[in-house]
């Protein structure tokens, strides 16, 4: 759900150069061993869907070499010992806003500098990766190009966090759910606030290739309207399909993708039409929607946690009546077109919304998918390979296999027995390194 945030700016971190939708890898410690080891007492492959006992984790640099039955401690290399813990691979969260601040309606939008966001965007990244989130999707922020600032300063080692998949700014219409909206009619802008607000499909695709130029990694289009965002209903198609098609048409002649927020029935299947890899959201999806999508292959990122928060939070903090309305009237139709996509066996990557509630909460929404039809086992996947899938990043992340960057996390007891386990994991690796 889209929200009026304010957001960091990129001159702040320094953005760094990154080629799209390559996953890259913070520099290690120097005393970091070249070849370390894990002692997994349940390992859970979520390739193959089933949870391994006592299992030896082979690191070299920052990629898991091998993965084998425990024999003993090696000796050409420190062990790490989980062997009281279940490992899973490092989770993904596939829809996170880190370069946001917090929900707080819409006076607060322009209430913090560029400044202040970037280093707030810092703190959400730590609090993201110390939650046992390795990787997220990051589908916007209001201050363009924040989030690829802070996915930079991740990559060269200056700040904790994630690996970040990022958007840069949102493709959207003017007044739309990605624009700035609710002030009155005098009130400025800043320019970095509107780098995707477009008009027709040439401006979409000028837009959609100078963010590739500032080197974004995907595309975040705004089909429809949003939820959080004064004067633009949920239900209401804003991009038209000709547009949302120059931008996913531009966006593949970078070697990369475009995914859409869209909530209403109408806006999802447009999307779709276009060619988007994925819909966010999708609160008000139908049956011909959710066919759609197991036919074409199309993934649903469906955030359905967040609608309790927003209801709770935002009726204590007094959140506009027209956000609480909007919010009411997507939930439950959202939470009941996600146990139907399930039982269709439509692909179905965790997706939370993190930044409308709190960062570091991203866990929470496990038990809410096993209520709505997945088993723990599904929820896990859609938060490791389904995900990375998603990502186009499978060869890097989402398993616990060789070749792949040693991204783990452990928790106490069996998380397919209580999956709410995985809202406390104990620790958390990255590359290798122990973050914590």
């Amino acid at each position: 759900m889209m929200r009026l945030l304010a957001a960091g700016v990129a001159a702040v971190l320094l953005g760094l150069a990154a080629k799209p939708a390559a996953v890259a890898q913070a520099p290690r410690a120097a005393e970091a061993p070249a070849v370390r080891y894990v002692h997994a007492g349940k390992l859970v492959d979520v390739l193959q869907g089933k949870v391994l006992a006592d299992q030896l984790i082979r690191i070299e640099g920052d990629r898991i070499a091998a993965v084998s039955p425990w024999k003993g401690a090696p000796r050409d290399g420190p062990v790490t010992d989980w062997s009281d813990k279940t490992v899973l691979p490092g989770l993904i969260d596939a829809h996170t806003h880190l370069a946001d601040f917090p929900e707080g309606g819409p006076g607060e939008l322009l209430q913090h500098s560029p400044q202040e966001a970037a280093f707030v965007g810092a703190r959400h990244a730590r609090e993201t990766l110390m939650a046992g989130f390795t990787t997220v999707h990051d589908v916007g922020c209001y201050r363009g190009l924040t989030d690829v600032a802070l996915r930079d300063a991740i990559n060269a080692g200056w700040v904790p966090g994630p690996r970040m998949n990022v958007v840069g700014a949102y493709i959207t219409v003017p007044g739309g759910g990605g624009d700035v909206t609710g002030f009155a009619p005098d009130v400025k802008i800043p320019f970095d606030m509107q780098y995707g607000v477009i008009r027709n499909p040439g401006e979409a695709r000028e837009k959609v290739r100078w963010l590739f130029q500032h080197h974004v990694d995907t595309i975040k289009l705004i089909a429809t309207g949003a939820v959080l965002a004064v004067g633009s209903e949920p239900g209401r198609l804003e991009l038209s399909e000709a547009e949302m098609r120059a931008a996913v048409e531009e966006a593949a002649a970078n070697g990369s993708y475009a995914t859409a927020h869209a909530h209403g029935a109408e806006g999802i299947k447009a999307a779709m039409r276009a060619g988007v890899r994925s819909i966010e959201h999708a609160s008000l999806i139908d049956a011909e929607g959710i066919a759609m999508a197991k036919a074409r292959g199309v993934w649903l990122v469906m955030d359905i946690y967040d609608g309790d928060w927003i209801d709770e939070e935002g009726r204590r903090a007094g959140w506009p009546a027209e956000y609480l309305r909007k919010n009411l009237e997507t939930t439950e139709a959202q939470r009941e077109g996600f146990r139907a996509a399930v039982k269709a066996g439509v692909k179905i990557a965790y997706g939370t919304d993190a930044g409308v509630y709190p960062h570091g909460l991203n866990a929470r929404q496990f038990a809410y998918m096993v209520r709505y039809g997945m088993t723990p086992m599904q929820a896990i996947q859609a938060a490791t390979s389904v995900a990375a899938e998603l990502l186009r990043w499978d060869r890097d992340v989402g398993a616990v296999a060789p070749g792949r960057y040693a991204d783990l996390v452990a928790v106490d007891g069996d998380p397919l027995k209580d999956i709410r386990l995985l809202e406390h994991v104990a620790h958390v690796m990255k590359g290798g390194a122990v973050a914590k």
